[in-house]
């Protein structure tokens, strides 16, 4: 069934479609960050500014010198001993669709923990864009019966896994951390 499903989304992430899908927080929406034209799908559905950066996911802090050019060792620490989903906002994004990355040149990245999101980022070799599954200003969907019908007819794919549970998750914690490793939240 995880394995059925990582496929079918990985053919239509790999074609440049956007999908609808669930991760270790909260529903999100999610497309090859390193494809520009997917990644502006997703704006133009959320109806979202483009100068609001969305985050994108790995399966593995590992990978994360592909993608941010110096990483601060703070930043693996906080990865490691992180109780909740952690999203850090660091500066120096590389590798990355230019949509996805802010004004200052920073980016926002979790490790996913969810097998779904772990197996496909796996198996495309790129990171997934997360972004909640709502039109922008709306309230973020906390599961997927909450999910509205613009949404779910707006993606190219929606992954049919956990679509029943009801169990209320939130975002992730997000901090922004600089080079000389100082950090501020964002959002706890």
């Amino acid at each position: 069934m995880l394995k059925d499903e990582v496929n079918k989304a990985l053919k239509v992430v790999q074609d440049g479609g956007i999908i609808l899908y669930p991760t270790d927080t909260i529903w999100g929406i999610g497309c090859d960050a390193t494809n520009t034209e997917a990644v502006k799908k997703i704006f133009a559905l959320k109806q979202r500014e483009e100068s609001k950066s969305m985050i994108i996911l790995l399966d593995t802090d590992a990978k994360l010198p592909s993608y941010i050019q110096d990483i601060p060792d703070v930043a693996y620490d906080l990865i490691e001993y992180a109780e909740n989903p952690l999203t850090l906002v660091m500066p120096g994004a590389k590798n990355v669709s230019p949509a996805l990355i802010a004004e200052d040149g920073s980016v926002g990245i979790r490790i996913a923990n969810h097998p779904f999101c772990q197996q496909l980022i796996q198996r495309l070799r790129k990171p997934l864009v997360s972004t909640s599954a709502n039109i922008s200003g709306e309230p973020s969907p906390q599961y997927f019966a909450q999910v509205s019908d613009d949404i779910i007819n707006g993606v190219d794919y929606v992954v049919d896994i956990d679509q029943h549970s009801t169990e209320i998750r939130k975002p992730s914690t997000i901090m922004r951390i600089e080079p000389n490793g100082g950090f501020q939240f964002i959002r706890r």
